[in-house]
């Protein structure tokens, strides 16, 4: 009986469901913690840069998702993910996604989030005066946003999104392509 449940305890794994794969960010975070407290700073150092940079990728794939679809008459490329160490551009996380029509036009949705470099644009775009230098200041929904003296629309967004709206397209198909942009699912990207 006692080999039949040692058996029945040894084979009961393979009969359960297998786990879900564990947080990643949580295995960095823990792998750093186990290696600061055996005194393996830079093991430890390791782990956090290695968590910091997976948050960053989550970070960037969500910035992604609030990209829109394409707006009818256009076809749309797939969004593009990509973050930065905080040597290159101040760090951060980017998605872009580019959308073009049958006459030979492109829009290009570029939003960075989270980098350094941002604090700085934001004193600029919250003054407008300052804001008005760099070109005409225009309302997209409640979002205030700039369309540059190079028909460039750029919005900063809960003063840690950067929104940069460009291409061969008319300042109307821009325009229309910043109003798709979901702001909600936008903003909760922390």
């Amino acid at each position: 009986m006692r080999r039949q449940i040692l058996l029945l305890l040894a084979t009961l794994p393979l009969l359960l469901p297998p786990h879900a794969r564990a947080d990643d960010v949580a295995d960095s975070l823990a792998e750093a913690t186990r290696a600061y407290q055996a005194g393996q700073i830079a093991a430890a150092r390791t782990a956090m840069q290695e968590a910091l940079q997976l948050l960053a990728q989550r970070t960037a794939a969500g910035l992604g998702a609030a990209l829109p679809d394409a707006l009818p008459g256009w076809q749309a490329e797939k969004p593009e993910t990509q973050t930065a160490a905080l040597g290159l551009m101040g760090g951060g996380s980017q998605a872009t996604r580019r959308y073009h029509n049958a006459t030979g036009q492109n829009v290009e949705i570029q939003v960075i989030a989270d980098s350094p470099v941002l604090s700085q644009l934001a004193m600029v775009m919250a003054n407008p005066a300052i804001a008005g230098a760099m070109g005409k200041l225009i309302r997209v929904g409640s979002q205030r946003a700039i369309q540059t003296n190079n028909n460039e629309i750029q919005m900063l967004v809960n003063n840690r999104i950067l929104i940069v709206i460009n291409g061969s397209a008319t300042n109307d198909d821009k325009l229309a392509y910043a109003q798709a942009i979901d702001m909600t699912k936008l903003s909760s990207w922390q």
